[in-house]
């Protein structure tokens, strides 16, 4: 009797031990660097975000020049880390989708195909697939006078041009719920399927009539003008880092629907639905539970890895801000705890919102 009254209070007694060891060295450590910044005189505080920054940034979402501030320049590279972040979760998931029910595919070519994708993409370092796009293929292809064209879209190696609309706050409200209820097209059925496939024409149909202003990119001179252009530091990390989580997301997709019974597949034959919707009615849905969890995981990943940017100079947060800024003005406290500060913000937000999607559908 006395042992199990003492056997709560000694579990007590190491649990505050090592949380008083935590916080001992928390307090170590915050009172060893301000030792060394008094120490070296240097001033710690945000202040420098307000000074001008005096360097150019090679692709910016908003307005930036010399004389704009270094906080400026943080928001600058902070877009650039969420674009290509954005851009690589969406072509990730897609191609990792599609080369993961290939792999389940009755096609015996189809499989291979997916299978080698997979095996090889896999055993290669994300950094190598970097240096080999960038490297090997974009800085390889030829100047804008020779450009590979197709559809009004432009290929060279100052980039790739894409044709861009003048679109008003309306247009891009519009297009939004085109995107979504052609998504909704695709994952729903039933009512919301329809309601989902009437909103997406209808939507489409106002961005028709409204007719926004398409510019067209076209060589002229020495280069290409009109359109949109992505730089080809942006296509390369973009398409690196698609490329390599997809092969992740390939198996993890593969794995998922085959955790599905075998028996829920034999069910849908039985009602007389065809293979095509068993797998998108039947079986998707059942293996979405177990999908969810490590596809979180690589796009958290996938937001991280992009800081491999700064090995091709593409201006990201890492670059533009821990690096150019950094050397700059030598607020190292500051600078990589606001960086570390932001990647963190980044990868719970995604888990958080990911978790919460996942709870309230399979709730």
């Amino acid at each position: 009797m006395t042992g199990s009254r003492l056997f709560p209070s000694r579990r007590f007694q190491i649990q505050a031990a090592l949380l008083g060891a935590v916080l001992i060295l928390a307090v170590l450590l915050i009172w060893q660097v301000a030792s060394n910044i008094q120490r070296q005189s240097l001033h710690f505080g945000l202040g420098f975000l307000s000074r001008t920054a005096g360097f150019s940034i090679l692709q910016t979402l908003i307005p930036f020049n010399e004389t704009s501030t270094y906080g400026r320049a943080f928001v600058v590279g902070l877009l650039n880390t969420l674009a290509v972040a954005v851009c690589g979760v969406v072509a990730s998931t897609f191609l990792g989708f599609a080369v993961g029910l290939g792999r389940l595919a009755p096609n015996r070519l189809l499989r291979w195909l997916s299978t080698g994708y997979v095996e090889l993409i896999r055993n290669l370092p994300l950094l190598l697939i970097l240096f080999f796009l960038y490297f090997g293929l974009l800085r390889q292809l030829p100047p804008p006078r020779q450009s590979l064209a197709f559809a009004g879209i432009y290929l060279n190696n100052r980039g790739l041009f894409l044709p861009s609309a003048d679109l008003s706050l309306l247009s891009l409200g519009v297009l939004a719920i085109a995107i979504f209820g052609g998504i909704g097209l695709a994952v729903w059925g039933g009512k919301k399927r329809l309601f989902a496939g009437l909103a997406c024409v209808c939507a489409l149909a106002a961005l028709w009539l409204t007719a926004p202003a398409v510019s067209w990119p076209e060589v002229k001179g020495l280069g290409v003008a009109g359109g949109v252009k992505l730089i080809p530091e942006f296509v390369a990390l973009a398409a690196a880092l698609s490329i390599y989580t997809a092969s992740y997301i390939a198996e993890i997709v593969r794995a998922g629907i085959q955790a599905v019974p075998l028996g829920q597949r034999d069910a849908a034959e039985a009602l007389g639905l065809s293979p095509r919707q068993t797998t998108r009615l039947v079986i998707i849905p059942q293996a979405m539970r177990l999908i969810l969890p490590p596809l979180t995981s690589q796009y958290l990943n996938l937001t991280k890895n992009s800081s491999l940017a700064v090995a091709i100079a593409y201006p990201d947060l890492v670059s533009v801000f821990a690096g150019t800024t950094l050397a700059q003005t030598g607020q190292a406290v500051e600078i990589i705890a606001i960086t570390m500060a932001v990647y963190l913000t980044l990868s719970l937000g995604t888990a958080a919102l990911l978790n919460w999607r996942r709870t309230e559908h399979f709730s």
